[in-house]
């Protein structure tokens, strides 16, 4: 078996860990960071709408020896206005110019080919009319507002309200960050980019559910013992399945690379930035939301109910006089204390650290007598 592979079956098993929930105020703090960053960049120096959504011109050439900066100086002089210029992979280039109309567009192709030396007919001219990205963009948000809906009401129905809350908040945060990274890199928004940013959405929530999954499991009749508290048990599903994420979530992020990397980057094929960057940071995002954000809101909001809290001050009063006796808190078992979720008896606490292999009572030593 693999070292990861190795790993994994120690964190399902328990005998492993980290403690993420213990640290939980550290990632609120990062992921604040992050957002309030974003947030501003939404403001300076803000998105980069196509020309999709501000209506304009786009001028496709045929093969050419014209560089870009040429041909970009070229655009903004016949036109008066800023212009994006895109090398194509076949050679071609894809200009664009905001806020142009047809005859104003008709201007413009003739200058440029006179520019370029070439038939004007070479030069492909499409007019687009800001009227259509608007709906574009009113047919998302409205899309974007029922899916969240959605959402709320499946997993307060499939889990509890807590856990709705919690990945509503983690579906916020990766959006936002996403759309703050678009404005920060200068990166278009284009139609692709709406399809990219909704499409994260179902692998954000899909991470978040496999962990909430586990940690509904894990927490069952768990006020009928005093090993683990609420937040211990949610260690212990992140810790379970944190493998599995970091799988799929890689598997995942490799098609997105080569789509960003190489064919964006490469071969200059513009649209497949406009998916591939959405895709790419949405999905990071999404894999450390489940983890870092989501599990421990439940966690903090659950520790708020009555019963567990008396369940931590029961758990917490077991451990310090099993403590005060030099003994392990999790050694032997009462009869209240049976176990719970499937969770095996002799897993180690919830906090252990990556490395440090639990032991239960009654469990061999190695050594021969």
């Amino acid at each position: 078996m693999s070292r990861l592979g190795n790993l994994g079956s120690r964190l399902y098993r328990g005998e492993v860990g980290y403690d993420f929930i213990g640290k939980r105020k550290i990632w609120y703090g990062i992921s604040i960071l992050i957002t309030i960053t974003a947030m501003v960049s939404l403001v300076v120096p803000g998105l980069n709408m196509g020309i999709e959504f501000k209506g304009g011109a786009v001028f496709t050439t045929s093969k050419t020896s014209v560089s870009v900066s040429h041909a970009q100086e070229a655009a903004e002089r016949a036109s008066g206005h800023d212009a994006i210029v895109q090398k194509l992979g076949n050679g071609t280039l894809r200009i664009q110019v905001s806020e142009l109309d047809t005859q104003e567009a008709n201007q413009v192709e003739k200058e440029l080919a006179e520019d370029f030396k070439v038939d004007a007919e070479t030069i492909n001219a499409e007019l687009v009319g800001p009227s259509w990205g608007k709906e574009i963009a009113n047919k998302a948000w409205t899309g974007l507002g029922v899916f969240m809906i959605l959402v709320v009401i499946y997993l307060a129905i499939a889990f509890e309200w807590r856990m709705a809350v919690a990945a509503l908040v983690a579906l916020i945060h990766d959006i936002t960050i996403t759309v703050g990274v678009y404005a920060l890199v200068g990166f278009e928004v284009t139609p692709g980019t709406v399809i990219g940013l909704l499409t994260i959405l179902g692998y954000s929530l899909y991470d978040t559910v496999v962990v909430f999954d586990s940690l509904k499991e894990g927490s069952k009749d768990i006020t009928k013992q005093t090993r683990w508290t609420y937040s211990d048990v949610a260690n212990r599903s992140i810790n379970s399945t944190l493998v599995r994420s970091i799988n799929t979530t890689v598997v995942a992020l490799l098609p997105v690379a080569g789509l960003l990397f190489i064919g964006g980057g490469v071969l200059g094929a513009g649209m497949l930035n406009d998916i591939s960057l959405s895709l790419f940071v949405g999905l990071a995002a999404g894999a450390y939301s489940s983890i870092f954000i989501a599990t421990p809101l439940v966690a903090d909001l659950k520790e708020r109910e009555p019963q567990m809290k008396a369940l931590k001050k029961r758990v917490l009063a077991k451990r310090a006089a099993a403590a005060a006796k030099g003994e392990s808190a999790q050694d032997g078992t009462e009869g209240s204390d049976e176990d719970f979720g499937g969770v095996p008896g002799d897993a180690a606490p919830a906090g252990a650290v990556v490395g440090q292999r639990g032991r239960g009572r009654g469990r061999p030593s190695g050594r021969r007598r």
